[in-house]
């Protein structure tokens, strides 16, 4: 069994994912102020857009004087703008409304075996934390899903300055923790982003990849460090 002091999670898609597509949602606040999109424009409007800020202001712009509310706005009405919705006013609105919704559980859900597997690590007395590349809003969005009691700290890459798979950010959750990286294991859905970049820093790795889903070429992972749900989770640490 794996002596391990420290267990680090990643958020979206691992504990936590969204209810509707992007471009539901996003079409569903249009339809409320009186704009028509199709969802399945906005979504690939959302994919483009989100893509090129992320590639010309990583981190939701740290650095490069931006807040991460002010890129948000911007990827949200460019979405719009792209699916051919032009009303400038109206898109203000829609845009703040869908920043605030987007802290509100009625966004999110659980996956499954997500409360009971952070119970039972709790309850055996495992120090935990998150490590996520999210921006400040997720505090607000793990209480409104009663979920931040679990955790020790929240490490957000907007806060730590840098975003996964670099290596720092692990470092200073290790910080947090208390942990050497061998005490310490890191949960995530993203083999680059969550599960390599943890093994790199020296920490162990599982990576949550459901029942069906292939495993990509130059991807590989023992089967020991894969989980086909959270509930796998600790039967796989004891194992080891």
């Amino acid at each position: 069994m794996l002596r391990l002091r420290l267990l680090t999670w990643d958020v979206k898609d691992t504990l936590l994912r969204l209810r509707q597509p992007v471009g539901q949602s996003y079409a569903a606040e249009a339809r409320a102020q009186g704009l028509q999109v199709q969802p399945e424009a906005l979504g690939r409007s959302f994919r483009e857009v989100y893509g090129a800020q992320s590639r010309r202001f990583p981190n939701y712009g740290h650095g490069q004087g931006l807040s991460s509310r002010q890129w948000w706005l911007d990827v949200i009405k460019q979405s719009f703008r792209l699916s051919g919705v032009l009303d400038e006013a109206a898109l203000t609105k829609v845009a703040e409304k869908l920043y605030r919704d987007y802290c509100s559980s009625h966004s999110w859900e659980m996956l499954p075996g997500a409360a009971e597997t952070l119970n039972r690590c709790r309850e055996l007395g495992f120090r935990m934390g998150v490590v996520s590349n999210f921006d400040s809003r997720l505090e607000v969005i793990l209480s409104q899903c009663n979920l931040r009691h679990h955790f020790q700290f929240v490490l957000t890459s907007e806060a730590a300055g840098v975003a996964k798979p670099d290596g720092r950010i692990f470092e200073q959750a290790l910080r947090l923790g208390g942990a050497r990286p061998e005490q310490a294991a890191h949960i995530g859905d993203d083999y680059s982003r969550d599960y390599r970049a943890a093994r790199a820093a020296g920490m162990h790795g599982f990576l949550l990849r459901p029942a069906g889903q292939e495993q990509s070429q130059g991807q590989e992972v023992p089967p020991e460090h894969v989980l086909p749900t959270l509930s796998h989770l600790l039967a796989r640490i004891q194992k080891e």
